[in-house]
């Protein structure tokens, strides 16, 4: 039975968002931003789409069994653990400033969006297995098929991102020094953890 074009469209939709959802270096980045700029996420899912875009356009120009590939996978996940690790400890060590926005973070939502992206490992990883087959299902309603999936994926990580970030913004406001701190240390350990993960993982 073949699917229509409405219904792949919605189940991207669905896949879409369980991937974006997850907790990540991402996630962290971007509350870490949202403290300070309510519409942070908007600009980090811009940077995040600078990264996106062209390798759903490499892989549907059939380049995924390249950025799949053993040697490639162990390099993307050394680099971007040791990249994450750095962030991540330069958070940590502003994580108790008294005001304002987050240290250890690009001073641009746009950069952070890209840094982050290009530094996860597990974003590549996502897209070369459960990415490539939602691009295969796109691929059959041909280039309009893969547009509108590449627009509906991005757009799903502009809603979370800029839910994310405004909400962090609009509760600021009851944020003690305490939990300031307690929250972007907690940001600073996620990513810390996953740069230590993704280096582990490599030689696993």
């Amino acid at each position: 039975m073949e699917t229509s074009l409405g219904l792949f469209l919605l189940s991207a939709v669905g896949i879409s968002l369980t991937g974006v959802m997850l907790p990540g270096p991402l996630t962290a980045a971007t509350i870490a931003k949202g403290y300070g700029d309510k519409n942070a996420g908007a600009l980090i899912a811009v940077g995040h789409a600078v990264i996106e875009i062209p390798l759903i356009a490499a892989i549907y120009l059939g380049l995924g069994h390249l950025i799949g590939s053993p040697q490639v996978v162990k390099v993307i996940y050394v680099v971007g653990g040791l990249m994450l690790f750095y962030l991540g400890f330069r958070v940590f060590r502003t994580a108790g400033d008294a005001v304002g926005e987050i240290g250890g973070l690009p001073t641009s939502s746009l950069v952070t969006g890209i840094v982050f992206t290009g530094a996860n490992p597990g974003f590549y990883i996502w897209w070369v297995t459960i990415g490539m087959v939602l691009i295969v299902g796109a691929i059959k309603f041909g280039l309009i098929g893969i547009v509108l999936f590449t627009v509906v994926h991005w757009l799903c990580d502009l809603a979370w991102y800029e839910v994310l970030s405004a909400s962090t913004f609009k509760s600021r406001k009851w944020w003690t020094q305490k939990v300031r701190r307690i929250v972007f240390s907690g940001c600073a350990f996620v990513l810390i953890g996953f740069g230590v993960w993704f280096c582990i993982s490599a030689f696993l």
